[in-house]
């Protein structure tokens, strides 16, 4: 605790924390979609009906995702006629978030075009970035122009997610929506990782010849030798994938109760 004036005492100074990962996250879409209402929505819990559509500017907010903080950039984007000077969030964004109104077929054609320049920016800077594509405003099912299974299909066709959420009704889901780019692009991290090797051998030197070794005979069991393994022909032991589980029984039992009988794995030999 700091006193009111004055350097805070000494006992109580709490070492710098490391900054939190970011993840960049820009909406686009046509005008009327509804970007800035999913913004609002995401960072406030509230619905706004009217705003500024020439505005645009970017917000963060720290999220807790699957356990794990990050801090969160949010571009609410405003594109006039469609994708226009589109350098400023192609650069900056790890993800897309595209989105119309379902009860606006233009909004629908215009995305088609976002997801165009996109699909050729990831192919020009060898960088994939996640993209989901949003239907907004699932409260206007009763004045829907495009049908859920279009919005599926445009996004099979880019290779991208899809869900439809109300950003005047439903938090939860347009929360999610939001978590789940962050979850796409942890997992594009990931894939993107240099692969390791996973262990790393080294060679001994070997004894020329193996050294026999005789079994006792215990039981009645057969008297058998084998030679010792070494780091040469490890490699003949087969993988518990091939291995199986056979019964020998020994041929040597003198007496009249049932001859005992040894559970090896398949690929070993008895001598």
């Amino acid at each position: 605790m700091s006193s009111m004036f004055g350097k805070p005492r000494a006992s109580s100074e709490r070492p710098p924390q490391s900054p939190l990962p970011e993840c960049n996250v820009a909406i686009l879409g046509c005008r009327g979609a509804g970007k800035s209402a999913l913004t609002v929505k995401f960072l406030t819990k509230r619905f706004i009906s009217e705003y500024d559509p020439n505005l645009e500017d970017t917000y963060s907010s720290e999220e807790l995702v699957d356990q794990q903080p990050v801090l969160l950039k949010v571009m609410d984007t405003a594109d006039q006629d469609g994708p226009g000077n589109c350098e400023r969030y192609l650069c900056w964004a790890s993800a897309f978030l595209v989105v119309y109104s379902i009860d606006n077929r233009k909004s629908f054609e215009g995305c088609q075009r976002y997801l165009e320049v996109l699909a050729l920016h990831a192919r020009g800077c060898q960088r994939r970035c996640p993209v989901l594509l949003l239907g907004n405003k699932l409260d206007m099912e009763q004045y829907r122009q495009v049908l859920s299974a279009e919005g599926m299909s445009l996004a099979s066709r880019f290779g991208c997610l899809f869900h439809e959420v109300s950003a005047c009704q439903d938090f939860a889901r347009v929360q999610h929506v939001f978590h789940e780019a962050v979850r796409e692009v942890r997992r594009q991290a990931e894939w993107n990782l240099p692969v390791r090797p996973l262990f790393i051998s080294e060679e001994r030197p070997c004894p020329p010849v193996a050294t026999p070794v005789a079994l006792p005979t215990h039981h009645s069991l057969a008297t058998c030798t084998f030679n010792t393994l070494s780091t040469v022909n490890y490699k003949e032991i087969p993988s518990v994938a091939q291995a199986k589980l056979v019964t020998v029984k020994s041929s040597r039992a003198q007496s009249k109760r049932k001859a005992p009988t040894l559970t090896l794995l398949k690929g070993f030999k008895i001598f």
